[in-house]
């Protein structure tokens, strides 16, 4: 279930309302400390959506640290320099999280009330097939360990690691394709003002296919570990 955001925040300095997403109050133009409300995207005056232009989200950032750097309210009050130290750091993790597509997805699901499974259900949820991969990958790797002791050649361990790998990273590659056409989805159905009815089906398939990407690069960096130099 989505929650619903305050829209106002209030002025600590002349007791002013101001819009969520401003900065600085409209009253007297102090800036404006962080309260429990908003979030990255509003922050930096951008909607929910999970496929943003690089270009304008590092222009909002740059624009947004250039105003709350601290240098400019070395001579302020205590609560203005403590409200630009607060807004840089929000603003550098808005922009940590924003700037990659899925960590865009994991903190957009968090918002809209998805939050992440247990590991159990999460186990419960993979689909059997992944689950399959991943037992057959691990016996794999066993005896690929088990050759390497035996003192197999490199070369020999290496091909079937590689052989290994293969499969995965196909998977890997469709998932990303998934994530991409449903968060394209989530765009439009953004832009028709789509309520959560029709949103709600989207949000739970970019959850599962994320819980499933997590599994794949878990596969793909195990094998990446039987391949580091020892």
């Amino acid at each position: 279930m989505t929650s619903t955001a305050p829209t106002l925040q209030v002025c600590r300095d002349c007791g002013g309302g101001a819009p969520v997403d401003a900065h600085f109050c409209p009253q007297c133009t102090k800036i404006l400390s962080i309260g429990r409300h908003g979030d990255y995207f509003s922050f930096l005056g951008l909607p929910r959506k999970l496929n943003l232009e690089p270009a304008e989200l590092e222009q909002r950032f740059r624009t947004l640290s250039r105003q709350f750097h601290p240098d400019y309210f070395y001579n302020a009050t205590p609560s203005e320099r403590r409200a630009s130290l607060e807004r840089s750091s929000y603003l550098n993790d808005a922009y940590r999280t924003l700037k990659h597509l899925i960590a865009r997805v994991e903190y957009l699901l968090q918002l809209e009330g998805f939050v992440a499974r247990s590991p159990e259900e999460a186990t419960a949820k993979v689909p059997p097939a992944l689950l399959e991969e991943v037992f057959a990958l691990n016996e794999e790797l066993d005896e690929i360990r088990d050759q390497r002791a035996s003192g197999a050649a490199d070369d020999v361990w290496r091909a079937r690691l590689e052989r290994a790998r293969g499969p995965i990273e196909t998977k890997r590659d469709t998932h990303e394709a998934q994530l991409q056409e449903l968060s394209a989805h989530w765009d439009a159905l953004l832009d028709a003002h789509a309520g959560i009815v029709e949103r709600r089906p989207v949000l739970e398939a970019l959850r599962e296919r994320v819980l499933e990407r997590n599994y794949i690069n878990n596969l793909l960096a195990g094998i990446e570990r039987e391949l580091a130099p020892r």
